[in-house]
């Protein structure tokens, strides 16, 4: 099943997010190698795809897994969260409908 993986920042992450962001990205890179990535990317503090140094206001995975409680595991695991990048992060189903 589909679950989406909704990440909301402490304010001023962008250093923290800057840091960490390589071993993130492998993560991702390694769901949708594995074919279980829907979406992924970051929320831009602005209202422009490079919001420059307001940085970002959180993120949103939507990938397959087994379980929630697996599509948790995976999001408790994720870089940006022992970077302390992530003041909130919230796990839930998600039924694709469209496209």
């Amino acid at each position: 099943m589909w679950y989406a993986i909704i990440s909301e920042d402490i304010q001023n992450s962008l250093p923290l997010r800057k840091e960490a962001r390589p071993a993130h990205l492998e993560r991702l890179e390694q769901l949708k190698n594995e074919g279980r990535l829907l979406i992924a990317g970051p929320h831009p503090a602005l209202d422009n795809e490079d919001p420059g140094e307001a940085g970002f206001t959180g993120s949103l995975v939507v990938a397959e897994f087994t379980s929630l409680e697996d599509a948790q595991a995976w999001a408790d695991a994720d870089p940006y969260v022992d970077a302390g990048v992530y003041a909130k992060v919230l796990v839930k189903p998600f039924k694709k409908v469209l496209p």
